[in-house]
């Protein structure tokens, strides 16, 4: 069984008209839906709908919504669904043949319409000047892909569990779905991207309704640092980070991009708990980095 879990996080209307769109498709599935607002409950808003409501009484950011919904999920597969994904059928099952096919298989992302019409959702990560960096893969193709999109993929629940799951330091948002991935490949497991789901997500719609733009700027650069601390382990990967670290300050701050800078600060000033998480995720680490991104260059 598949179970949907879909993130909450204020813009109810929204979440309301997705919902009623989406439902028709969620078939034999098991729907959770998690309120990540503590201020306001949406009990009332469900009502007329078939499924599990979450309500934390903390905001936990999208990760941590994603666990605790996870953890009372009863499916084998686990549907990531952000609030603001509209399904155009119910395509996405079709993603569970791929894990039939190869047990080896952590997750399975879709291709997502933007507002523009473009195609997205097939990525690739790579090293620059001293960083990891993301962006769209050079093709859709079916194959690879760096990450599974945290709004729209179907997941190995076991996998999920074993790895512990999104991972808090991200909160509230930002890099956490990459983050996963890229601990899913250093564990020996693949994460695929399938063409022929196609989904509607226009990305940002609720991160940048409720968060001003310096601050969604700041909590990235963090993320990326946060991100290279706790995952790299190449020696020579890490000494260029160091090295370069000072002259990617200046290179950000003549941009203009001081949020650079003060995401630097905020990862750096959680040093020690990022460390932790390192040692306690390394035990699963099997592939090297430079293998992992020579699959995307």
């Amino acid at each position: 069984m598949i179970s949907i879990i879909i993130p909450a996080y204020k813009n109810t209307s929204e979440l309301i008209y997705n919902l009623a769109h989406n439902s028709p498709h969620f078939d034999d599935c098991e729907v959770i839906v998690i309120n990540d607002d503590p201020e306001k409950s949406i009990r009332k808003d469900l009502r007329s709908y078939h499924l599990a409501l979450l309500e934390n009484k903390k905001n936990l950011g999208f990760g941590g919504s994603v666990n605790v919904a996870v953890e009372k999920a009863k499916g084998k597969y686990i549907l990531l669904l952000n609030s603001d994904v509209l399904l155009k059928d119910s395509s996405f099952k079709k993603a569970l043949e791929n894990f039939k096919k190869n047990k080896n298989l952590f997750a399975v992302t879709f291709a997502q319409k933007e507002k523009s019409g473009s195609i997205v959702g097939k990525n690739k990560i790579f090293w620059d000047f001293g960083l990891v960096r993301h962006s769209k893969a050079d093709d859709l193709i079916d194959g690879y892909t760096a990450w599974a999109e945290g709004g729209a993929s179907l997941i190995d629940r076991k996998k999920f569990e074993k790895l512990g799951g999104f991972d808090s330091l991200y909160s509230p948002f930002y890099w956490e779905d990459i983050d996963l991935s890229y601990r899913a490949w250093k564990a020996g497991y693949e994460v695929l991207f399938d063409s022929s789901i196609v989904v509607k997500h226009h990305h940002e719609s609720t991160i940048g309704k409720y968060f001003k733009k310096k601050e969604i700027k700041k909590i990235a650069f963090r993320n990326q640092h946060v991100f290279i601390i706790k995952n790299i382990t190449d020696p020579a990967l890490l000494s260029s980070y160091w090295l370069l670290l000072i002259p990617n300050v200046i290179y950000f701050l003549i941009k203009g991009e001081y949020s650079f800078f003060s995401g630097l600060i905020d990862a750096l000033a959680r040093s020690f708990e990022i460390i932790d998480h390192h040692i306690k995720q390394r035990k699963y680490f099997v592939l090297h980095d430079d293998k992992i991104l020579s699959k995307f260059t």
